[in-house]
């Protein structure tokens, strides 16, 4: 029979490992000296975007990283270290991580992982800064429709003309 301690630490990995498989980018932070009270606020905050905060034992997770085949971002495992797995679009969390960071000292931004690409703190920051996915859309929406809609206020001035140049002709007329 297994130890407690070994069935925890495996189910940590284990937990780690399916994350990173299942999300679309993964954040590491650092949160030494932030309170439990904070990191349930933070915690609270990243669900509105369908992420989650995970704290495990550093050789927990450096043990799962190394088996999913990210070793660059072992370095990275040092001191009390806790992810972010972010399962939707990461512009929204990234936004809340940076906007909490600069509330909370304590938290810092190290590294992540966007679609299995290696970014970051100023790819985290440019992130932030980025408009969310609606606004995104509603931008290219707005691109879309701007020259239909320039040529409708053409054509409605050519007619517009049209129907001003027959009035002064029928106003010549009957004068």
């Amino acid at each position: 029979m297994k130890k407690i301690g070994l069935i925890f630490k495996e189910t940590s990995e284990n937990r780690i490992k399916n994350n990173l498989k299942d999300s679309n980018a993964v954040f590491i932070v650092k949160y030494s000296g932030l309170s439990g009270p904070d990191l349930n606020v933070l915690r609270q905050n990243l669900r509105n975007f369908n992420a989650s905060l995970f704290v495990a034992k550093n050789s927990v997770a450096r043990r799962a990283l190394k088996s999913v085949g990210q070793e660059s971002l072992v370095a990275t495992i040092e001191g009390p270290c806790g992810f972010i797995f972010i399962k939707d679009e990461p512009v929204g969390a990234s936004k809340v991580l940076w906007n909490f960071s600069k509330e909370h000292e304590p938290l810092k931004l190290e590294r992540g992982l966007l679609f299995d690409k290696i970014i970051e703190k100023a790819d985290i920051e440019s992130m932030s800064k980025l408009p969310g996915k609606e606004v995104l859309r509603a931008q290219l929406v707005g691109v879309l429709v701007s020259p239909i809609s320039g040529l409708v206020i053409t054509l409605n001035q050519i007619l517009a003309k049209i129907v001003y140049c027959l009035e002064e002709i029928k106003q010549k007329k009957s004068s």
